[in-house]
């Protein structure tokens, strides 16, 4: 844990505001006590809603270790990270997360992301947005094909 991280991934997220880039949020990831990749949130500014700051900079850090993969990686934040990209954390195998705000202070300023931890603890049926299940023996093909398959990279 180092505090010099931490202040960095908070001075990105100021950054980003004063850019108008996209919201107040800042992440890096180190490896080996340096930074191997920076991201700020470009929501706005791409149109794209996954690109939250975590995310910007799993995909840089991968990119920058051609690799899937961040065994070894530790993620600083200036905030808790949505459900959203607590998930792409644990899928990229990051360490270690260090955050900043919480969500909840988060939402005091109009980052509200209760209404999704709220809605991953219901089941299906009582979600918000319908999900409805169609094909899935059809849908299973993708699954048997990769079971199949001499050159799959287990993650």
């Amino acid at each position: 844990m180092r505090y010099d991280f931490m202040r960095r991934a908070i001075e990105l997220s100021v950054e980003n505001v004063r850019q108008s880039r996209g919201g107040p949020f800042g992440c890096v990831i180190v490896k080996d006590d340096r930074i191997l990749a920076e991201g700020s949130n470009l929501v706005t500014s791409t149109n794209d809603p996954t690109a939250h700051g975590e995310i910007v900079a799993i995909r840089a850090a991968c990119a920058a270790l051609k690799n899937f993969q961040l065994e070894g990686c530790d993620l600083y934040t200036s905030c808790e990270p949505c459900p959203m990209c607590l998930g792409a954390i644990y899928w990229s195998r990051l360490a270690a997360i260090y955050f900043g705000c919480t969500h909840r202070e988060a939402a005091r300023f109009g980052f509200d992301d209760s209404l999704l931890y709220q809605q991953v603890r219901l089941p299906m049926e009582r979600r918000q947005i319908p999900m409805r299940q169609l094909l899935s023996d059809e849908a299973l093909e993708g699954f048997r094909e990769w079971d199949r398959s001499g050159n799959k990279i287990p993650y």
